[in-house]
């Protein structure tokens, strides 16, 4: 019986190298350039991780494992991949490299999506309030303007916007909010401005019901995201920009599990005398290709 050892590409499979030769050649002839870019990219990257860190065949199982309750932990009411992304640090790392340019012309910073925002969102009018009158919370108007990166404004850009309640539940948490409570789409007027009010949010911690949350444990990290508004903002001809701004008075606001809370998106909620406070937003769009992220919940 011939024992020699099984070779790839004329060199022994038990080299890592050898190995590694053998799996990028498979994928060289994926026919997508930008696919075929990334797969090698990601083998590269996985093989040197498993080297590095000479991952066991325990582990490996351990891993898999983690990545198929993410999937099963994802539904209508969460999605536990995003999560994921968000909590590593990852969605923030992909959004402001993609942003890096308008940013230098005087962009406004994005921020990630989050595994909360819906589609359908109710189309208000502007100075409509998001909130239901028995929402609880101190009152906040949010008065906002929409313009290009050279100062353009942008009539009839689609302004949506979303946030948890006083509580730190979003709606599609909460049986006891009203359906699309503290969520709603704006479009801007001939100036670019739209304006609505709502209460003032409050922190809350992400969910650690799932993978998500054993992980967050296991590193002995907080939960905790401080008090924001979501914004994804639509105009023609400028590339979707999904952002928040967060309360700066939070006591989590240098702390976010999923590190969004950065640079000008940290302000100050102005209180207007009246136990109330204001919120004002110049949003900058870059040109370019209008495309929508994903929307994870129906």
């Amino acid at each position: 019986m011939n024992m020699e050892t099984p070779t790839l590409g004329g060199l022994s499979a038990t080299d890592p190298a050898a190995l590694l030769a053998a799996v990028r050649q498979a994928n060289a002839g994926t026919p997508h350039p930008r696919l075929r870019e990334v797969l090698d990219a990601l083998i590269r990257h996985v093989h040197a991780f498993a080297l590095e860190v000479d991952l066991t065949p325990a582990e490996l199982d351990l891993g898999l494992d983690f990545l198929v309750r993410i999937g099963q932990a994802s539904g209508p009411h969460k999605n536990e991949g995003i999560l994921l992304a968000d909590i590593l640090g990852l969605a923030t790392l992909v959004q402001l490299r993609g942003a890096r340019q308008a940013l230098a012309q005087g962009g406004t910073e994005p921020a990630l999506v989050g595994p909360f925002w819906r589609a359908q969102q109710p189309l208000r009018a502007s100075g409509d309030s998001i909130a239901t009158p028995d929402t609880p919370g101190a009152p906040l108007h949010v008065r906002g303007r929409v313009a290009s990166l050279d100062g353009r404004p942008l009539a009839g850009a689609r302004v949506e916007t979303w946030q948890a309640s006083p509580k730190g539940l979003y709606e599609n948490q909460d049986p006891a909010q009203q359906d699309m409570n503290l969520r709603g789409a704006f479009l801007t007027d001939a100036q670019g401005r739209f304006d609505f009010h709502s209460v003032r949010p409050a922190g809350y911690p992400v969910p650690i019901d799932g993978p998500c949350g054993e992980l967050l444990a296991a590193q002995g990290r907080g939960a905790m995201r401080p008090a924001h508004l979501h914004f994804i903002v639509v105009a023609p001809g400028h590339k979707v920009l999904a952002t928040q701004f967060f309360d700066i008075e939070d006591p989590h606001a240098h702390e976010d599990v999923v590190f969004g809370a950065v640079g000008s998106l940290l302000r100050h909620f102005e209180a207007d005398g009246q136990g109330g406070f204001g919120l004002d937003l110049d949003l900058r769009l870059e040109p370019g290709e209008t495309r929508l992220p994903h929307c994870p919940l129906p």
